[in-house]
């Protein structure tokens, strides 16, 4: 099955890595990859605990602006995936979307991915601005709504919550 979880709001890696942490506990192998972060995030060093799953970042320090490092650590992830995919029942893509979303990686390439997967593979792809192609071929999307966010009164990134 492939899992899109999208939308601006809040919770997307958050439910992918719940769908990861319950596959692990079922004894699945689970490889979390994720795009346009670094292994600062907390979820690292927990995951590096849980038996059955893998996580390996492609990102660097910092968000936006975009640029042609990111690109090539996007292409590095997918890269990296294609070797690796074979091993494990559940990837989850971690804000893949937003790497398509800005074109550091093409929606070609992450679709013929997908389709080189046999078909007992769970595959969860994450971001905001999921791509029609990619909403096309999920066979379950969730969207995150934003309704309200302590973001919006100037309040920064709370260490345990978004990182």
């Amino acid at each position: 099955m492939i899992f899109v979880l999208t939308g601006n709001g809040k919770g997307k890696t958050t439910s992918a890595l719940g769908m990861g942490i319950r596959a692990a506990g079922a004894g699945q192998k689970v490889l979390m990859v994720q795009f346009l972060k670094t292994s600062a995030s907390s979820e690292n060093k927990i995951i590096k605990r849980i038996e059955n799953f893998d996580i390996k970042t492609f990102g660097r320090r910092g968000f936006a602006p975009f640029g042609a490092k990111d690109a090539l650590l996007a292409r590095k992830g997918l890269r990296f995936l294609e070797k690796e995919a074979e091993k494990y029942k559940m990837i989850i893509m971690d804000e893949i979307n937003v790497a398509l979303k800005f074109n550091l990686i093409s929606g070609k390439e992450v679709l013929s991915f997908l389709d080189a997967q046999d078909n007992n593979k769970h595959i969860i792809l994450t971001g905001r601005s999921a791509s029609k192609d990619i909403c096309d071929k999920a066979d379950l999307i969730t969207e995150f709504k934003e309704v309200k966010h302590y973001f919006r009164r100037g309040v920064k990134a709370v260490k345990g919550i978004e990182y």
